[in-house]
């Protein structure tokens, strides 16, 4: 191996290593896919985990600097087709192999520029936000699984965008607590935190399962090699949002709501054994 595809190794195990780290739920659902679109994954991901950490975590740094930086940066890699930032060198990458447009890297990017800007959102605001957020990201994944078809991306991006508003929308729902604590947020439209009740509640919920209905036609659809490891993704938040549902709205503005590793493990390996069994 020359020294350069070292660099390029090197950096997409460091997209591998912040997914681990950050998301076990999406660590599992990639380790289902074809290998071939595991490094690819790794590097959304890690171009993703890192700007919304800027966004939510570095609160003693600059944010606003930080990120414009972070953007800067990241089309300079683009354009260059390098960076000595091993998470951007890895996008990079990505971009160019599988024809990720700026479009939606301008989209993600402009969403978390929002979340310095705004603690609450208008009903434009909030589907901005969760196009930007959520369903860009789903795209960018969806331009990898149809490795240049563009017929069957064009067939696909509607209910990927509705599985990513969906998964969204559910980590609005579990994190109401943190975002309102300790970031001053509330993301649902008219939704005052304080006085936020069973309604409401199933208000939220029924438009979130719309999203997940028609998200569902997609996924049946998509190339083999990615089918299982985004179905995984979507029973983990459908499972998720169950556990939401039966619960009190003071419950879910008290503590954050989770699924413990082990279900998501059982998932991951009913899965499995059930498609190799012919059962899926």
């Amino acid at each position: 191996m020359n020294a350069l595809n070292l660099y390029h190794q090197t950096t997409m195990e460091c997209s591998k290593l912040i997914t681990q780290r950050y998301s076990t739920s999406f660590s599992l659902g990639i380790r289902t896919m074809d290998v071939k679109f595991h490094k690819p994954i790794y590097g959304i991901y890690g171009f993703v985990r890192f700007a919304d950490e800027i966004v939510d975590t570095f609160h003693h740094q600059d944010k606003e600097f930080l990120l414009h930086k972070f953007r800067q940066d990241t089309y300079e890699a683009i354009k260059l087709e390098f960076s000595l930032n091993p998470v951007l060198h890895a996008f990079q990458m990505v971009v160019h192999m599988y024809g990720i447009t700026v479009d939606l890297i301008d989209a993600f990017l402009d969403s978390m520029a929002m979340d310095l800007d705004f603690s609450t959102y208008s009903d434009s605001k909030y589907k901005e936000y969760i196009y930007g957020s959520a369903e860009v990201v789903g795209l960018m994944c969806l331009k990898v699984f149809c490795e240049g078809d563009q017929e069957t991306y064009e067939k696909l991006k509607a209910p990927a965008c509705k599985l990513g508003s969906a998964f969204q929308k559910v980590n609005f729902l579990r994190d109401i607590k943190s975002d309102y604590e300790e970031r001053g947020r509330v993301y649902f439209p008219g939704v005052d935190y304080l006085t936020f009740d069973q309604k409401t509640k199933q208000a939220i919920e029924r438009d979130i399962q719309k999203d997940f209905d028609e998200a569902c036609i997609g996924i049946t659809q998509l190339p083999s090699g990615a089918k299982m490891g985004v179905k995984i993704a979507y029973l983990y938040y459908h499972n998720l949002f169950t556990k939401i549902k039966r619960l009190k709205p003071q419950t879910i503005t008290a503590k954050r709501v989770r699924i413990p590793n082990i279900k998501k493990l059982s998932m991951l390996m009913g899965m499995y054994f059930g498609t190799k069994l012919g059962f899926e």
